[in-house]
């Protein structure tokens, strides 16, 4: 346990304020595989100005650039910062869930043909490019519409919309603040996977442990899911290091001081705080609009090889900073939430979900490691009232690119997964090695802790028939 650190009850930990800390940070965890390295970078996000309440960390955290991956923390609108480390660098890396309308024999009888169609229209790695050109125009009508743009494209159905989060368009961005190198990047990236973490999965709900909300999700025992994890691409990682940069050059003064650099930020509602949010705000609609179009790729091939439709379950994003109020000692405050691999998880009745989940909560997708079990979860009341309406996003690494690269064999990886029956498809063998289960924690205990401490609730678990990485 690191040092400072009180144990407050089961899997809650606390570091009490001190030093330059302005509050506590609350770490949701088991500690059997924690990073004592990301652990002091929550303790210096508690330094930073205008920190409302606490800043937390999920149990799947571990060390990214200036906050940590697993990292939750909001900050006063008025006095408070945004952060581009407290983002990242992938803006609105995220998880789509579909599932197939039809029987499961016929995917699984046809699931090679399925993996190659995909493989085939979904283009995966480093820097690849798609078939799909815009135009600079219809570019930026995108990357102000999100979702909501390439469906009216003819990319999806309007129905869709209603099961991404915030609709799949967010607000407050202005192409203005999107440098040229960042639209250079960006233009023929639509419709990507990309490499690293991204990936797209096959899988079957194995179980079902709220057949009620599993209901109104449309999801059964039995069912065909399919996971699509990917951001936006490298259109936001320019983004983000445009103002980093922007950050480092004109607030000097600001940001002199900090515990560490990689906690570049900008004051809110300073016209550098506000450019980076308009412009974040662009990816993330990228994002969510790339997310789209890699599943109207993945309804052609279904429809070409198994003649079955393929709905659209629910999108979350979890690398993004968003605007919401909270009841904070009894007064409403508006915050500007920073969530670093952290999933919303907002409850019953909450006015910014749609009807449909008004009556259980938002769906919530935590995936695991290659060739391991997925989770569909709901948000809970308990996330709003604690952790600024967060949970953890996925299983959380435990051994760098670098190390995995080092220690794991690609053959032996590739070997278990067909053992365990699971097809595999990837863009190098290196991507296999740096992705393989052993370099990450365990989903199910992950799960177990966000579902015992009550900030989201288990739904359904999805085991993995096939896998497309890049």
């Amino acid at each position: 346990m690191p040092r400072g650190a009180e144990k407050e009850g089961k899997y809650v930990y606390r570091v009490k304020k001190h030093g330059e800390m302005k509050t506590d940070a609350v770490i949701l965890s088991d500690w059997e595989t924690i990073d004592e390295e990301a652990i002091e970078q929550i303790i210096n996000v508690a330094t930073l100005p205008g920190i409302v309440k606490e800043a937390y960390a999920m149990p799947d955290i571990h060390w990214g650039y200036g906050f940590p991956i697993g990292g939750v923390a909001a900050f006063d609108v008025e006095d408070g910062i945004i952060s581009p480390g407290g983002v990242g660098f992938d803006i609105n890396c995220g998880v789509r869930m579909l599932i197939v309308d039809g029987p499961a024999e016929i995917v699984k009888a046809r699931l090679e043909e399925l993996i190659k169609r995909i493989y085939e229209l979904v283009p995966v790695g480093v820097g690849e490019t798609g078939d799909l050109k815009f135009s600079k125009k219809d570019f930026k009508r995108i990357v102000i519409g999100g979702a909501r743009t390439v469906v009216e494209m003819g990319y999806g159905l309007p129905e869709d919309l209603e099961r991404i989060e915030d609709y799949g368009s967010i607000e407050h961005c202005d192409f203005k603040d999107v440098s040229d190198e960042a639209y250079d990047r960006g233009k023929d990236e639509l419709g990507t996977l990309g490499a690293g973490n991204h990936f797209i999965e096959i899988q079957e709900v194995a179980e079902v442990y709220e057949p009620e909300v599993a209901r109104v999700f449309g999801v059964f025992p039995g069912s065909i899911t399919i996971l699509i994890h990917t951001g936006s691409r490298g259109f936001g990682h320019q983004i983000a290091t445009d103002y980093i940069k922007y950050m480092r050059d004109e607030l000097k003064e600001h940001n002199k001081g900090l515990p560490d650099k990689q906690l570049i930020n900008a004051p809110f509602k300073h016209s550098l705080g506000q450019a980076y949010y308009s412009a974040m705000n662009c990816a993330a609609n990228y994002a969510f609009a790339n997310r789209q179009i890699i599943t109207y790729m993945i309804r052609k091939a279904f429809k070409a090889v198994c003649g079955l439709n393929v709905k659209l379950v629910y999108d979350v994003a979890h690398n993004i900073a968003k605007v919401e109020e909270y009841q904070i000692n009894s007064e409403t405050v508006k915050v500007i939430v920073h969530r670093k691999g952290a999933t919303r998880a907002f409850g019953p009745g909450n006015p910014k979900l749609p009807a449909l989940f008004r009556t259980t909560g938002q769906p919530v997708i935590i995936p695991g490691s290659m060739g391991t079990a997925s989770y569909l979860l709901v948000g809970t009341k308990k996330a709003e009232e604690w952790t600024f309406g967060s949970t953890a996003h996925g299983a959380g690494r435990t051994l760098g690119r670098r190390e995995a690269t080092r220690e794991l064999s690609a053959d032996k990886i590739i070997n278990e997964l067909k053992r365990k029956g699971v097809k595999l498809m990837a863009k190098s063998k290196k991507g296999i090695v740096e992705e393989a289960p052993e370099a990450y924690k365990n989903v199910d205990k992950v799960v177990q802790i966000v579902d015992e401490l009550g900030i989201s609730l288990k739904v359904a678990k999805c085991v993995p028939l096939g896998v497309i990485k890049g």
